[in-house]
């Protein structure tokens, strides 16, 4: 038997519920892990209160993890048992201490990434990928907003853009936040609790505004976001942290031709190819330093409920794994 965190109504942190599971063998296709390593991130949240619905329940929550394959099934190639692997998938099961899992959604793991780091940065990661590289490439000179600039997306989005020649603007709820970010990336830091951040970023930018706005808390920030933009500017939407984004006249984009996106990284993965080569580009740009994702947060997979409770409560800095 497996321990696993069976969500079986949403609600708050406290449905989230250590239970025993039986996981069985793999069936074709499949490998049985055992995991070492769970990620969180704010996808659960909204799974898990209802938001999103689109876990059946009873369910087990969890888009990634890391772990050492225990069995394959039939028809399974390009993996074998005692391989260190990692995952991020649509089908969640992840908050477990083992699971089946497909093998076409695994990717071995070099030697230069240890397991937390990489049940910490599959989704981050791999989304950090997407923003800067596919959903809009960043060029040298390119000056970018990044809401929520230390949280797991965000301060790999600030390290990434650094580094490939951005001017980045990031927002923070702290002094102690903002330290953070100056030290991953940002050239420019605002409080956002004690300053109009779309002020702040036509003074740092002289009126101009900024290419691209990376926003993944949603309702409280969109229209400003929007308001941020310069000519041709574009608006990644990628999450929803204080609420989804109500509805708004097109006719707004007009202003400036500027465009809004709101990407999924399951769309952009849904090739093996894509997705192996993407992290394959992630796990490198970790190895030469591109990227420092840093020591994740620990808590224990029972203690699940905790970790919801702090990212919802933004009292964390990076990002938080679940150890079995």
């Amino acid at each position: 038997m497996a321990d696993a965190i069976v969500l079986r109504e949403t609600g708050g942190p406290e449905v989230l519920k250590v239970e025993p599971v039986d996981v069985g063998p793999p069936g074709p296709g499949e490998v049985r892990l055992r995991q070492t390593a769970v990620g969180v991130n704010f996808h659960d949240c909204y799974v898990r209160s209802g938001l999103y619905k689109t876990l059946k329940l009873p369910g087990i929550p969890g888009l990634e993890a890391a772990g050492i394959v225990d069995a394959i099934g039939p028809d399974v190639t390009g993996f074998r048992a005692g391989d260190r692997v990692a995952y991020f998938t649509a089908a969640y099961g992840g908050y477990a201490s083992e699971r089946i899992a497909r093998a076409a959604d695994l990717v071995r793991l070099p030697e230069t990434i240890d397991d937390r780091t990489a049940a910490s940065v599959m989704v981050k990661g791999l989304t950090a990928h997407m923003l800067l590289h596919r959903v809009h490439p960043i060029v040298e000179g390119n000056r970018i907003l990044v809401h929520a600039a230390v949280g797991g997306v965000g301060i790999l989005l600030c390290q990434w853009a650094s580094r490939l020649g951005a001017e980045v603007i990031g927002t923070v709820g702290s002094r102690e936040k903002a330290a953070i970010a100056r030290r991953n990336g940002c050239h420019h830091v605002i409080l956002y609790r004690e300053e109009d951040f779309v002020a702040r970023v036509r003074e740092i930018t002289g009126g101009r505004g900024v290419d691209v706005a990376y926003d993944s808390v949603g309702k409280d920030t969109f229209l400003g976001s929007l308001d941020c933009l310069g000519r041709l500017g574009h608006l990644v939407n990628f999450g929803q942290s204080s609420g989804p984004v109500a509805p708004f006249e097109v006719s707004r984009l007009s202003a400036r031709s500027t465009s809004v996106t709101r990407p999924m990284l399951f769309h952009h993965t849904t090739e093996t190819a894509t997705r192996d080569r993407m992290a394959g580009t992630l796990f490198s740009a970790l190895a030469d330093g591109t990227i420092r994702a840093g020591t994740p947060e620990t808590l224990p997979l029972a203690e699940a409920a905790a970790a919801h409770r702090r990212l919802e409560q933004r009292r964390t800095s990076g990002a938080l794994v679940l150890v079995p």
